[in-house]
């Protein structure tokens, strides 16, 4: 099972936030950058994140999804698993 653990990259050095997951043996892993703010002023940010809402807005928001259970196992069907063919 996927697991997350917070962690800064600088350069090409993970730094661990929370403990670290057991490094014993090789671990595969997919490193997903969550803040890259470089190019974009607060403002720029903020404007971005409106119109992320106003576009949820428009889709009716969470009140949109019928069966909440089934869209959830729908949302990780879609998502590719490291070592699983899909």
């Amino acid at each position: 099972m996927p697991r997350t653990y917070n962690a800064v990259l600088s350069g090409d050095h993970v730094e661990w936030i929370d403990t670290p997951p057991d490094r014993s043996r090789p671990l595969a892993v997919r490193i997903t950058v969550l803040h890259d703010g470089a190019g974009l002023s607060a403002r720029e940010r903020g404007q971005r994140m409106a119109e992320a809402l106003e576009a949820i807005a428009r889709r009716g928001g969470v009140s949109a999804i019928a069966d909440p259970i089934e869209w959830q196992r729908e949302i990780r069907r879609e998502r590719a698993l490291l070592g699983r063919d899909t």
